[in-house]
């Protein structure tokens, strides 16, 4: 199974830069989305469902704001939309998944960036998420959990760590909470397989021709259960797909 995660910051925006040629090109499984922007009636699931996706979305009541979703070639089980939690389901930000004992997540985990009050929401959530998982992991064991996360775990994973150390995004506590999260049971699937490589980068801001420059962070992350190790055959970054100030991540199992 071939599964990619893709924060497209706008899925509108995103198809008229070619979003749905590409998809029908690299053609995965399954394809979490993140930022869709967009209410159900503005999703364009015609082009969609005529490239083999069935098509399940979870938005944000705010319109242009947040948004997931989970396109997919192998029809689920089951789909869950949220987390029962009514201030983050609000924002669109969690949609799974269910293949028999196997459960994939797509998440947008909130930013900091904007200020205090919503890096105080920001670490609220990444308790909430995690205690969330915890539970669901006692009847969902088998889970991989794709989004972009707004989180670089090493210094590794950022261009520039000694001048973002004090930016939401590459903050002690958050870096520390990735560790957490891994050591409670889950896999960064990239460094599974890539343990040691530098200037791999999912986000790029769009000042200073950061992404021309690789000036980049990596806050994409498909997160597998430990359980599943033995099944994840790659996983990779996807630098060559512009239609976003992020680009896509690759996982496959067998």
């Amino acid at each position: 199974m071939k599964i990619i995660s893709y924060n497209l910051n706008g899925i509108r925006a995103a198809t008229t830069k070619g979003f749905i040629n590409w998809l029908e090109e690299v053609s995965p499984d399954v394809i979490c989305i993140q930022e869709t922007k967009a209410q159900l009636d503005q999703m364009p699931t015609f082009e969609l469902n005529s490239i083999g996706y069935d098509c399940y979305y979870f938005s944000a009541k705010k319109k242009g704001y947040s948004g997931v979703a989970i396109l997919t070639k192998i029809k689920p089980d089951n789909v869950v939309y949220g987390m029962g939690i009514e201030k983050y389901d609000n924002e669109g930000r969690m949609i799974r998944a269910d293949y028999g004992d196997l459960s994939i997540i797509s998440v947008y985990h909130p930013s900091g960036t904007s200020g205090d009050e919503r890096q105080a929401f920001k670490m609220q959530w990444l308790l909430d998420f995690k205690n969330y998982i915890k539970e669901l992991s006692k009847t969902r064991e088998k889970l991989i959990i794709c989004g972009d996360y707004n989180i670089c775990h090493r210094e590794i994973d950022i261009h520039d760590p000694k001048g973002n150390a004090k930016n939401s995004g590459f903050l002690p506590e958050e870096r520390e909470w990735i560790d957490g999260f891994i050591n409670s049971g889950y896999i960064d699937s990239f460094r599974y397989i890539y343990p040691q490589v530098k200037d791999k980068y999912s986000w790029w801001s769009y000042r200073f021709n950061s992404r021309a420059n690789n000036k980049g962070w990596r806050i994409d992350y498909c997160m597998v259960s430990d359980n599943m190790k033995d099944s994840i055959l790659n996983a990779d970054i996807l630098n060559n797909a512009y239609h976003s100030d992020h680009c896509p991540i690759e996982l496959t199992i067998i």
